[in-house]
């Protein structure tokens, strides 16, 4: 039986869940049904769908963990689920940050203005840039499944072990959970890296930008100036993020080295969540199609429910004149 922490962790975990799905299945069906009708869509909105795909399946994954690490589910106790699990959950998530890094590098090569030779010569072959980024990436999955296939049977097989034989077991292996941990976390450095390279290569283009049209007398607001501040924030927003969710995982690590059999260790995997849920509503915000998608939604949800409510009201009223009629004629 769940304890009353068990149940608060597995109704939050639902929440966040469900909070995410509705942001990233709204991206992929506003832009899968953009493409249908089109027949062509955008490197922007190819990427959007992609990481919107790949974040569902990724926030499947952790909501199925979330069950395990909350419920004592005995048919998880031979970890045969458990491991295919650890490694769709390293798939989803190399997939969400370098979808989400190419989308970065997408903004600074789109938007940003320099004049430097390297920058035009990959601002004019964008796509295949972008392309050879993300097949590129795929290098560091292979490296974190060969870490892996030595490391899952260790980190599972320690997960699900009776806690009295826990500590003993830890204290013989943490060097190589150490070892292995720091390599791993090696793996995430370089979405960081150009992240926050796009970033900053953003930021000196548009502090450049501003001070060209005051030189020319044109005030500091036009629409590149505009591009440039959205892209900012999308990156700044996705760079936040990125770095909460890649600490939270590493507390979680830290402390289950530690301390195993800790329940913090549940509600600060629920950060986790935060990275697939929130990221989904700032590109909808950030995107002028999806956020006016969004609000004709919400607009033709709120004319729904007054409708709704008038034929309530009318029904209501109907009904007591009904029964006044009623009374008075029996009266």
């Amino acid at each position: 039986m769940p304890t009353g922490l068990e149940i608060i962790f597995l109704i939050l975990s639902i929440a966040e869940f469900i909070i995410g799905m509705l942001g990233n299945v709204f991206i992929g069906l506003v832009n899968c049904s953009e493409w249908v009708k089109n027949q062509n869509i955008s490197l922007a909105d190819f990427i959007f769908t992609c990481l919107a795909i790949s974040r569902i399946s990724q926030l499947l994954v952790l909501l199925v963990e979330s069950l395990i690490i909350g419920l004592p589910l005995y048919l998880f106790s031979t970890h045969k689920l458990a491991k295919p699990i650890t490694l769709l959950w390293r798939i989803t998530n190399h997939l969400t940050t370098w979808l989400a890094t190419c989308l970065s590098i997408f903004y600074l090569l789109k938007i940003a203005h320099f004049s430097h030779s390297l920058f035009l010569w990959l601002k004019w072959r964008m796509n295949r840039v972008i392309l050879v980024i993300f097949v590129f990436s795929f290098i560091f999955l292979i490296f974190d499944f060969l870490l892996l296939e030595g490391f899952n049977d260790l980190f599972l097989h320690v997960y699900m072990q009776d806690y009295s034989n826990l500590t003993l077991y830890m204290e013989e292996s943490k060097t190589l959970y150490f070892e292995t941990l720091i390599l791993l976390s090696l793996t995430c450095l370089l979405p960081i890296v150009l992240s926050l390279t796009s970033l900053l290569l953003l930021f000196l283009s548009l502090v450049r930008h501003i001070r060209n049209l005051q030189l020319n007398s044109m005030g500091s607001r036009d629409s590149s100036t505009e591009a440039h501040k959205r892209a900012i924030k999308m990156v700044m927003s996705f760079l936040f993020l990125f770095i909460l969710y890649f600490f939270s995982t590493q507390v979680v690590n830290w402390i289950f080295l530690m301390f195993p059999s800790h329940v913090i260790i549940k509600f600060i995997s629920l950060l986790v969540y935060v990275f697939p849920s929130s990221h989904s509503f700032l590109l909808i915000l950030g995107n002028s199609k999806l956020r006016q998608t969004a609000l004709k939604v919400l607009w033709h949800l709120k004319s729904s429910l007054r409708r709704e409510n008038l034929l309530y009201l009318y029904r209501h009223i109907s009904q007591s004149l009904f029964k006044d009629n009623n009374l008075t004629r029996k009266l």
